[in-house]
């Protein structure tokens, strides 16, 4: 699942609502999401594209089809730079509309979902996120109380992503990899595939011997930027190595910390002497990982109580305000 991309679709017209939502329709189907799902997946895409056009003028659409324990899964994100909701409990009431329509917009989508869940700022925008099972599933993505979410959009214009990104979960650790093939396109999709390919196989504890043994792995490749951290529950510790890139922060609450790569890149040319950051680990963490087409100045106190929400949602609210659109987009977010 981790490493499954989101489909990206500029939602700047009505017209646009009828195509979007055949391709999901199509796609709920072939994945094998019975009738009655497929039924509510399409009154989901008309509600947030139709919300989209017309309470923001246009947005953007992210959405997956994944299969998590065997169960095919929808993952939609709704974007948009609108004039946010001030009050979003009473806005989820039926009935309630400020464009004089009948107001159930919100509540049926809600109803039809698995997840729902709305983020808001007035002046700033919203993110809608829905998930939709084709069955009733079990929690997925958690690890002794570690929670993880990964957002992963292809450069435009692109059919796959340079970057790449694989979680392995057990009970004595947690193990992370994101990495950034160089360019984008197929040859650093093919990259960060053989550096997750050499990660699932490494079982060392320290991310410095990942990264060496990915290095060897890779040099046939055009090699990538990558880094990898290590959740250790035995010692309460986070193990942290980057080369490259991939800007890495832990925050305490609200508060960051960030952790500086090594230059180089693997697969071409590493440093000879590397040393894994480790850092005590505790409640109330979150470390998050963006690749570089993602500016970085930016800060989670931008987004008021973000943290009660989906992890997924604070990716897609940092993507919202700082895709660069001109490489392939990553943000993988961890938290306990």
């Amino acid at each position: 699942m981790d490493n499954v991309t989101f489909a990206s679709y500029e939602v700047q017209e009505r017209s646009f609502i009828a195509f979007i939502k055949r391709e999901l329709h199509h796609g709920a189907v072939q994945a094998g999401f019975p009738e009655t799902k497929v039924g509510a997946i399409d009154i989901v895409v008309s509600e947030l594209t139709s919300n989209q056009v017309k309470h923001a003028g246009s947005g953007e659409l992210l959405y997956r089809f994944t299969k998590e324990n065997n169960v095919p899964v929808l993952e939609i994100l709704a974007l948009d730079n609108g004039p946010g909701i001030r009050d979003i409990t009473h806005s989820m009431k039926d009935g309630v509309s400020t464009t004089k329509t009948l107001g159930q917009g919100l509540g049926a989508m809600e109803r039809l979902s698995d997840i729902f869940q709305l983020y808001s700022i007035p002046s700033w925008g919203t993110v809608s996120y829905c998930r939709i099972a084709a069955k009733p599933e079990s929690p997925a993505n958690v690890s002794d109380g570690l929670q993880f979410k990964v957002l992963n959009v292809s450069k435009p214009g692109e059919t796959v992503s340079g970057d790449g990104c694989h979680i392995m979960m057990n009970r004595r650790e947690a193990r992370i990899l994101l990495g950034d093939g160089l360019g984008h396109g197929p040859e650093a999709h093919a990259a960060a595939n053989s550096a997750i390919e050499a990660f699932k196989r490494n079982r060392d504890a320290d991310p410095v011997e990942v990264l060496r043994t990915i290095h060897h792995q890779v040099k046939k490749t055009r090699g990538l930027v990558g880094t990898v951290v290590i959740a250790d529950h035995g010692e309460k510790k986070w193990k942290i190595c980057g080369i490259g890139n991939i800007s890495t922060r832990l925050y305490d609450g609200l508060i960051p910390r960030n952790y500086i790569s090594y230059n180089g890149i693997i697969g071409l040319n590493i440093p000879t002497t590397l040393k894994s950051h480790e850092v005590d680990m505790g409640k109330h963490q979150c470390i998050i990982m963006t690749s570089d087409g993602l500016r970085t100045r930016w800060e989670l106190s931008q987004f008021p109580s973000i943290l009660r929400y989906d992890p997924l949602v604070l990716a897609a609210a940092i993507y919202k305000d700082n895709a660069r659109k001109n490489d392939d987009m990553s943000i993988l977010i961890c938290r306990t």
